[in-house]
C-alpha cells in the first residue's frame, strides 16, 4: 500500500523548492507589487476623506415627584385625572431606536439648509453629493423629480418613495449610528459620517431637533389634551357666570321700587342669584384644576439637552498616500504569489 506520511526531511526539502522557485520570480513580484504600490497611491488621491459629526444629548424625562406627587394623589383621590407620568416608550434603547427610524430621518431629510445662498432641502443636498441627477436625465419619471423643504411626505409618489428608500438605506447601514457608550451614564451619542462635511455636521443637528419635537410632543400629549379640555371649561363657565351676573343685575332694574308685597317679581333675581353662586364655585374649582394642570404639563414636558454638538471643522478620516502605497504593494504582492503558486500546482497536476 502507498504511504500518504511525509518525514520533516521531505517537508523542509519541498519548503526550499518552493522557496527557490518563488526566488526565481522575484522580479514578477517586485514588478506586480510595484504597479500595485503606484495604484494604492492613485486611490489614495481618488479616495474621498470621511467626516465625522458627533452629538452627544442626554434626556431629562419630567416625572412628578415630591410635593407634585402628593398633589396629583390627592386630586386623583377626588377622581380628577390631571395627565400622570406616562410609560417608558421612548426611554433608554428605545429612544435609540427612534433616532434611526426611517420616519425621523425622511423627516429629517425634508429640513432646510441653506447651500450657496439657496435654501434646499437636506434630500436634495445628498443628491447632489452622490451625482445622482445625471444618470436620471434619461429617465423621464425621476427626471422632474425634486424634495422642497418640508414637503409632505404623505402626497409623495411611488418613485420619491423609493429614492427616500435608497437614502434611508445607505443612512442607516453605513453612515448614522447611535449608541450609548456607557450603561451608568445616560448620555447617548449620534455619529453620522460621510464625505460631505456640511451634509454631516446639518445632517446631525436637524436629526436632533426632529426627535426632541416629536418626543416632547408625544410624552406631553396626554397632559396637553388634559390641560386643554380644562381651559375650554374655565372659558365656557366664565362666559355663564358674565351672563348670570348681567342677569342679576337686569332682574334688579326690573324689580326697583317694586311693592314689597309682589314677592313673586323677585323670583328671577333670586335664581340668578344661584347662578352667579354656582358658577362661581364651579370656576374657583376648575381654575385650581387647571393650575394644577399646567404644572403637570411643565413637569411631563421632557428636555433632550444637547450636551456636544458637531462644529466645523469636523474631524476626518483620510485615506493616506503612503498607506495607499505599502497596501496596495502587499496586496498585489500577495495576489502575485498565490497566482504563481497555483498556477505551478496546475502544472504539476497536469503532467
Amino acid at each position: 500500500m502507498e504511504n500518504d506520511e511525509i518525514t520533516l526531511k521531505e517537508l523542509l526539502l519541498k519548503t526550499k523548492e518552493w522557496f527557490t522557485f518563488l526566488l526565481s520570480k522575484s522580479k514578477t513580484i517586485v514588478l506586480a507589487g510595484s504597479i500595485g504600490a503606484v495604484l494604492g497611491l492613485g486611490y489614495s488621491f481618488y479616495k474621498k476623506p470621511i467626516y465625522t459629526a458627533s452629538l452627544s444629548y442626554a434626556v431629562e424625562d419630567g416625572k412628578a415627584s415630591g410635593g407634585l406627587g402628593g398633589a396629583l394623589g390627592l386630586a386623583s383621590s377626588f377622581g380628577l385625572d390631571l395627565g400622570g407620568s406616562s410609560g417608558g416608550a421612548f426611554s433608554g434603547s428605545n429612544l435609540m431606536e427612534l433616532f434611526k427610524s426611517r420616519t425621523m430621518v425622511e423627516q429629517t431629510l425634508l429640513a432646510p439648509v441653506t447651500q450657496n445662498n439657496k435654501t434646499i432641502s437636506l434630500a436634495e443636498m445628498y443628491i447632489q453629493d452622490k451625482k445622482w441627477r445625471g444618470n436620471w436625465e434619461e429617465k423621464p419619471v425621476l427626471k422632474s423629480i425634486t424634495f422642497l423643504p418640508n414637503s409632505d411626505r404623505t402626497k409623495f409618489t411611488r418613485a420619491q418613495d423609493s429614492i427616500f428608500g435608497v437614502i434611508y438605506k445607505d443612512l442607516s447601514s453605513e453612515s448614522l449610528t447611535v449608541e450609548q457608550k456607557d450603561k451608568k451614564v445616560a448620555i447617548g451619542t449620534i455619529t453620522m459620517k460621510g464625505t460631505n462635511e456640511y451634509f454631516a455636521q446639518q445632517f446631525t443637528l436637524a436629526l436632533t431637533n426632529t426627535v426632541t419635537d416629536f418626543y416632547i410632543e408625544t410624552k406631553s400629549k396626554r397632559a396637553k389634551e388634559n390641560m386643554d379640555i380644562l381651559v375650554r371649561q374655565t372659558d365656557s363657565i366664565r362666559g355663564e357666570l358674565n351672563g348670570a351676573i348681567t342677569g342679576v343685575a337686569v332682574a334688579n332694574d326690573n324689580t326697583f321700587g317694586l311693592n314689597p308685597a309682589l314677592n313673586i317679581k323677585r323670583v328671577p333675581s333670586a335664581r340668578r342669584q344661584v347662578d352667579v353662586q354656582a358658577n362661581t364655585a364651579i370656576l374657583t374649582e376648575i381654575v385650581k384644576q387647571a393650575e394644577l394642570a399646567k404644572v403637570t404639563l411643565r413637569k411631563e414636558t421632557p428636555l433632550i439637552q444637547v450636551i456636544d454638538q458637531p462644529i466645523l471643522p469636523l474631524p476626518k478620516e483620510k485615506f493616506g498616500k503612503a498607506k495607499g502605497i505599502i497596501l496596495g504593494a502587499i496586496l498585489a504582492g500577495f495576489l502575485t504569489v498565490l497566482g504563481l503558486i497555483v498556477r505551478r500546482i496546475f502544472k504539476e497536476l497536469s503532467l
